[in-house]
């Protein structure tokens, strides 16, 4: 009985063990653009309307055993962007939108990782939007897997705190003022 219950032990003790040294094994450091997607959506006239940046990068760092340590810096550049409409396009390109000649890419670069429990993480830090900066906060779920993982969150967001929109886009009648930019991010393994 004894003996059981000692190999059962043994047998738990090296289960744990063995998840322990995969999850410090895998860091994951690239962006599958092909894989990922990073919309938006917001409130136009009283209807909810979703979109979709058709381009963007990332420089990442993320280990499982040390997620505090993670790090991103994420590129949007804005002539990508995808409103539903080509008219809805080159509107937002506007100078009274995002004004993409002067301002052709949002940028986010992380601060700070909190882990909240159950691969819930709150990832802190500045988005740079049309020439304006402002710290922002939001919660991202990450989800293991082999090869890849994934990260899912979504970030709220005011538009009249970076100016898009603009004279008479200004008021928010036609045009709510939050936004909600949602993504589903896959990362590749760093490079062994």
């Amino acid at each position: 009985m004894r003996t059981t219950s000692l190999t059962r032990l043994t047998l738990t003790a090296a289960l744990a063990l063995g998840l322990t040294g995969t999850a410090h094994a895998v860091e994951y450091g690239t962006l599958d653009t092909a894989a990922s997607k990073v919309g938006f959506r917001y409130s136009q006239m009283g209807v909810t309307l979703d979109g979709e940046f058709k381009q963007f990068s990332a420089e990442l760092h993320f280990d499982p055993a040390r997620p505090e340590a993670a790090s991103t810096t994420f590129n949007v550049p804005l002539a990508g962007i995808d409103t539903g409409s080509p008219e809805g396009n080159d509107e937002v390109k506007a100078k009274t939108w995002f004004d993409t000649a002067t301002h052709p890419v949002a940028r986010f670069v992380s601060s700070t990782v909190k882990p909240l429990g159950g691969n819930r993480f709150e990832v802190a830090g500045q988005l740079s939007i049309k020439g304006k900066t402002r710290p922002v906060s939001f919660p991202v779920t990450y989800t293991p897997g082999t090869p890849t993982a994934s990260f899912d969150g979504m970030l709220p967001l005011q538009r009249g705190d970076f100016a898009i929109g603009e004279g008479e886009w200004s008021a928010f009648d036609i045009v709510a003022n939050k936004v909600e930019v949602v993504f589903h991010l896959v990362a590749k393994p760093l490079a062994q």
